[in-house]
This record gives structure tokens, C-alpha cells and sequence, in this order.
């Protein structure tokens, strides 16, 4: 039998051919066979509602809510995991975080003389979204965060698909906003203006610049381009506190809105050039987070990130993976939408596979959302359920969406809590004993979807998550 990756790269060019006509239906809905362009962008510990397209009054976000004006706004995106790495595998692989490879920020069973942190890399049988559109005749860049795969191993970027990469490879080292060194695909390059303790590049900013000279080289071929920021990630830095100087909050507060009107600021030269260069109707843009806020506390109550959902990110709770979700597609997204289809991270390789009339990897847990995006919800695949698993620092945790409900448990022996999201959103009432059918149904999800790790034991005596 072959491996996912021999799949991927055993596909003739007939078989392409053969995969884009038998999706050509979205082409036809979207009213052209041309494959769109794909950019997605990630915030870094952005919460739902830091967003003005979702209710925030006091961070400013105008590119942002702009896609949102001129697209389709999810309600009910969900984030492959509630911390990073894990959260960032499913959405390259299409796998939810019950098979997927890399199930935390690092495992104490992967750690060594030469990898004391246990980074758990991707693995070379591992395919990811950018090897399916790269087979598709796609360009590929990833540009900023990876957190899959430290130097030399077989996760690096540049061996999982993508044609350039330009950022941080490993996730703490992405806390610093003025590092003396970046990667440029396995090359390290040094920053000079931050050696010796300056401040003088952003590396944001050289996030932002990099996606825009990848567009304009490769505008003549489809392109895919995963732009990962590095913000608002703790630790908070900005190189200026404009638009929010002068207001009666903390330098805190302050430093963590203009980081995000910073990111805006990103999105919206990115637009504008896609504008300038005729390649805004070419192209399919989404902007989300990859988990929930962290924020605890008075200091963040005003801004209300999680927007009263319960938990935090390191949780299974709504607020640690639910997240915003835009997406814009001129001419084949309906402008002004929103959308209360709930789906997940790993339906992300699956909907730009269908888009790019690329065919997706077999045995995969995503499911295309195309239809929902083009209009033609009537041909939008149903599911049974959605599922997470986490080990924290409270024990491992699972939970499953099935419909409005939603069930979380601590242990594989522990007993389901059940929320009625219809009408519970903050999961404040546990209506388990009212509905023993749907409980029953939900422990049957959670046996189905889980397969033991061996570096993430459900298990294992449980150690604090590092919150990367």
C-alpha cells in the first residue's frame, strides 16, 4: 500500500487531470475553470473578537474587516488545536488532532541531548496542503512562523512542500520580535540591524515584505502562499504604539493594539497590491487565528478578546479553539456574508484542493467547504462530528462538535460534560444527565476519533503545556 507521500508524488499528470475535472463543479459555480490564486493568512493568539468585524470597539482593524465586508465572516471556525504547533499540523495536513502527527508544542518522550525542548518535527510520510497545490502546478511560499520542524530535520518547510520559506522555524524563538537571525529556506540569515542587542528590524515587518515581493515573482503562475504572523504572541512588542499613544490604558494595552493594528496594516498592503497587480478577482484570501486568546484578567477585559466564551487557549473550551475566519474571493464569494457552517482547520487542504482541481490525499479527516463558499450550500458534504484532544496540565481532554453539541471530557474513563451550543454558547450548563443518547453517541465519536501517540500518551502523567 502506498504511503500518502508516494500517493502525491506517483500522480501523473493525467491523474491531475483527471482529479480537476472531476472537481471542475466549483470552477463552474465560481464561473471559471482558472485556478485561483491562494493566500492564508494566520494571526498568532488573535481572539474572535479583537476583530471590528466581530464586535471589537477599541483595536482598529479596517483591512481586516474589509475582507469580512467583501467576503464571507465565519461564526463557527474552529483551530486545529488550542496551542500552536498542533493547531498548525492539522491545518498543513488535513488530519484533526486525534491522528494527526504532532499533537502538542513538544513532548517530553521526543527530547534529547540534541532536541532538549522535544520539538516533534512533520515526518516524510506526513503530505501537506502546499505539496498538493505544489503538484497542482502551484508556486508555494510559507513566510513567517512554522513550528514543524527544527533545521535538518525532515519537517523543515522546504521538504514539506514549499518552494520558499522565509521566518522562524521554532516557536519560542518567535517571542523575539527582534531577532539577530531568520531563515531563509535552510539558509540562517543575519539580521544585522538587531545584532548586538538593536532594535532595528521588525520581523514583521520582513514578513510583510517578503509575501509582497513573492507575489509580484510569481504572479504569472498560480500561487499559495501561507503568511504566518508572529502576532499578537507574547512577548509584546511593537515599534510604535500609534494609533493608541495618547489613551488612557496601560502600555500593555496599548503595545497589544497596536501589534494588531500593526498585522492590519499587513493584510491591507498585501490587498493592494493583489489590486495593482489585476490579481484581486485571481485571488482567494482567508485570514484567521491559530487558537484562542490567552488573556486572563482586568488588564484585558476591555478589550473582551474571547468575547465571553468560556476557557482560554490550552483549553478544549470554545475560547480556546474557536477562532475568527474570513475569507474574500471577488465575483465568487457572495460579498457580506456570514456564515454559521462550522469547520475546522483540517478542512483547509481539502477546500484548496477542490478549488485548484487538485485531488487530496486519501484518508484524510477534512472535508471541503468550497460549496459553502461559492454559494452552493445544498452541495456542501455533512459530517458527523468534529474532534479534539489535548493533553494538559489538568490531564488529557478530548472534546467533539456533533450538531449544537458539544461534549468535553478529562480522562478516556472521565464523564462527559454536555453543552447545548444553540443555546449555551459559554458552556455554563452541563445537560448531560438530560440527554444520555447524545452522550452515549458522543463517547462513541471520542473512542472512534482517538489513536494512541506515542509521544503524546493519554496516559502519561500530565506536565504543564508549554504556551508557544
Amino acid at each position: 500500500m502506498q504511503t500518502r507521500r508516494e500517493f502525491m508524488h506517483t500522480m501523473t499528470a493525467a491523474a491531475i487531470g483527471a482529479a480537476a475535472l472531476a472537481r471542475s463543479s466549483a470552477a463552474r459555480a465560481a464561473g471559471t475553470a482558472q485556478k485561483p490564486n491562494i493566500i492564508f493568512m494566520l494571526a498568532d493568539d488573535l481572539g474572535i473578537c479583537d476583530l471590528g468585524c466581530y464586535g471589537q470597539k477599541h483595536i482598529l482593524t479596517p483591512h481586516i474587516d474589509r475582507i469580512a465586508a467583501e467576503g464571507m465572516r465565519f461564526t463557527d471556525c474552529y483551530a486545529g488545536s488550542p496551542v500552536c504547533a498542533p493547531s498548525r499540523c492539522c491545518l498543513m495536513t488535513g488530519m484533526h488532532s486525534g491522528h494527526a502527527t504532532v499533537r502538542g508544542n513538544a513532548s517530553s518522550l521526543a527530547a534529547s541531548k540534541d532536541n532538549p525542548e522535544g520539538r516533534v518535527p512533520l515526518r516524510a510520510e506526513d503530505v501537506t496542503v502546499a505539496e498538493v497545490l505544489k503538484q497542482a502546478g502551484y508556486a508555494t511560499a510559507l513566510i513567517g512562523k512554522w513550528g514543524l520542524g527544527e533545521p535538518g530535520t525532515t519537517g523543515i518547510p522546504n521538504r514539506q512542500g514549499f518552494d520558499y520559506y522565509f521566518g522562524y522555524l521554532n516557536q519560542n524563538h518567535c517571542d523575539d520580535y527582534y531577532t539577530d537571525y531568520l531563515w531563509r529556506n535552510e539558509e540562517k540569515v543575519v539580521i544585522e540591524e538587531n545584532q548586538n542587542g538593536r532594535r532595528g528590524k521588525y520581523s514583521n515587518d520582513l514578513f510583510c515584505d517578503e509575501t509582497l515581493d513573492f507575489i509580484r515573482r510569481s504572479q504569472d503562475k498560480p500561487f499559495f502562499i501561507y503568511l504566518a504572523f508572529t502576532i499578537p504572541h507574547e512577548k509584546h512588542d511593537v515599534p510604535s504604539l500609534d494609533p493608541y499613544t495618547d489613551k488612557p490604558w496601560t502600555r500593555r494595552q496599548k503595545t497589544y493594539a497596536a501589534m494588531v493594528t500593526r498585522m492590519d496594516s499587513y493584510v491591507g498592503k498585501v490587498m493592494a497590491l493583489l489590486k495593482e497587480l489585476k490579481l484581486d478577482e485571481k485571488t482567494l484570501v482567508f485570514f484567521g487565528s491559530d487558537n484562542g486568546a490567552p488573556w486572563d484578567g482586568e488588564e484585558w477585559a476591555m478589550f473582551d478578546s474571547r468575547g465571553g466564551l468560556r476557557g482560554r487557549k490550552s483549553n478544549v473550551w470554545e475560547g480556546g479553539i474557536r477562532v475568527p475566519m474570513v475569507v474574500r474571493w471577488p465575483g465568487r464569494i457572495e460579498a457580506g456574508t456570514v456564515s454559521n457552517l462550522p469547520w475546522a482547520f483540517w478542512d483547509f487542504l481539502p477546500t484548496a484542493a477542490e478549488l485548484a482541481g487538485a485531488e487530496s490525499p486519501a484518508g484524510i479527516d477534512g472535508v471541503s467547504v468550497a460549496p459553502t463558499l461559492l454559494g452552493d450550500a445544498g452541495r456542501q458534504t455533512p459530517r458527523d462530528y468534529f474532534y479534539w484532544e489535548f493533553r494538559t496540565g489538568d490531564g488529557f481532554a478530548q472534546a467533539v462538535r456533533t450538531g449544537n453539541w458539544k461534549g468535553v471530557r478529562f480522562g478516556l474513563e472521565g464523564a462527559v460534560q454536555l453543552y447545548d451550543l444553540s443555546s449555551d454558547i459559554k458552556e455554563s450548563h452541563d445537560v448531560a444527565a438530560a440527554h444520555p443518547d447524545v452522550v452515549k453517541k458522543i463517547e462513541g465519536y471520542m473512542k472512534a476519533a482517538h489513536v494512541e501517540s506515542a509521544l503524546w500518551p493519554s496516559s502519561a502523567k500530565p506536565k504543564r503545556e508549554k504556551k508557544t
